[in-house]
């Protein structure tokens, strides 16, 4: 049903447009073929967000064992938004390729990510309660944020511009060499988040069961590291910080299916993070409002709602 629910998306998200395109604007170079491209980028660079955010949070929630974690909640998101605007606001002087251009935004995305994801991995052993760990994610957002609005204050009008369009999440001007490079470092995450599955279940199951198991741990730390990095900053790098769907994706999928059985968890997270992607990308078209305005208006609520039934 999600599969035939995302093919009907696809297609909807094709044809969700100013204009009315014909079958034969996709594969033959008519008038219309560059909308047709645009339009094919967009498809394809939200099913690569679909993939990659809900698994970062699938992999943060099963490590911390709190269905709160999150990149953008730990403030991971922040630090990668943060490496990217310094980014944005210091390379205007430089003439880059694009090609370059677009691989540096990723490494910059990458790096703050990866430091941030060492630094919550260093507190963890230090914080009893590990819901500490939410409340230093968001100081660190809040700190990283007005660093933001510090550097947005001093840039010039090219540079303020092009940083607000990236966080607005536009995910409409994702280009080709950009999805080609979003498509490898989502597939490097995805692979190390295979490889990290079979040591997460028995870490469910307590440190002292993982080890008698033969886990290794502390690959299983660097393993999360590293694919939790890759996959949140690949997607802020190019579409924007987008909020709230690595929380709300896990959620719904530990609704729908047994939450211990965390091979089907891992596919059902993607298939519905790809639809919900999808079906917000149609959204944000037809309406002309931001991806991560439509994400923020549709996971806050759910949050809430979250953090009532958990309480009762």
């Amino acid at each position: 049903m999600l599969l035939a629910a995302i093919i009907i998306a696809i297609v909807i998200s094709l044809n969700t447009g100013f204009l009315s395109l014909s079958l034969n604007d996709f594969f033959s170079e008519t008038a219309n073929h560059q909308i047709a491209q645009l339009r094919t980028n967009r498809v394809l660079a939200m099913l690569l967000a679909g993939l990659a955010i809900p698994t970062a949070g699938f992999l943060l929630q099963e490590y911390f064992q709190n269905p709160l974690a999150d990149s953008s909640v730990l403030g991971v998101t922040s630090v990668a938004s943060l490496c990217v605007a310094f980014f944005i606001f210091f390379s205007q002087s430089l003439v880059l390729p694009e090609f370059l251009q677009n691989g540096f935004l990723s490494i910059s995305a990458i790096a703050g990510s990866t430091l941030m994801l060492v630094v919550l991995l260093l507190f963890s052993s230090r914080f009893r309660d590990k819901s500490y760990l939410i409340i230093f994610g968001f100081l660190v957002s809040a700190l990283a944020g007005a660093v933001v609005s510090l550097l947005q204050f001093y840039a010039e009008n090219q540079s303020l511009k092009n940083f607000i369009l990236w966080s607005f999440g536009a995910n409409n001007q994702v280009t080709g060499n950009q999805l080609l490079i979003l498509a490898l470092i989502v597939g490097a995450g995805l692979l190390l988040s295979f490889k990290s599955i079979k040591p997460l279940i028995g870490n469910a199951l307590g440190v002292s069961y993982a080890q008698s198991l033969g886990v290794n741990l502390m690959e299983l730390k660097y393993l999360i590291i590293v694919a939790t990095s890759l996959l949140s900053a690949s997607v802020t790098a190019f579409m924007g910080p987008v909020l709230f769907i690595g929380i709300v994706v896990p959620h719904f999928s530990r609704f729908m299916y047994n939450p211990a059985k965390l091979w089907q968890q891992w596919i059902l997270n993607m298939l519905m993070g790809i639809l919900i992607m999808e079906t917000f990308s149609i959204i944000s078209e037809i309406s002309q409002l931001p991806l991560n305005v439509i994400t923020s208006l549709f996971g806050v609520p759910v949050i809430l709602m979250m953090m009532v039934k958990s309480r009762r």
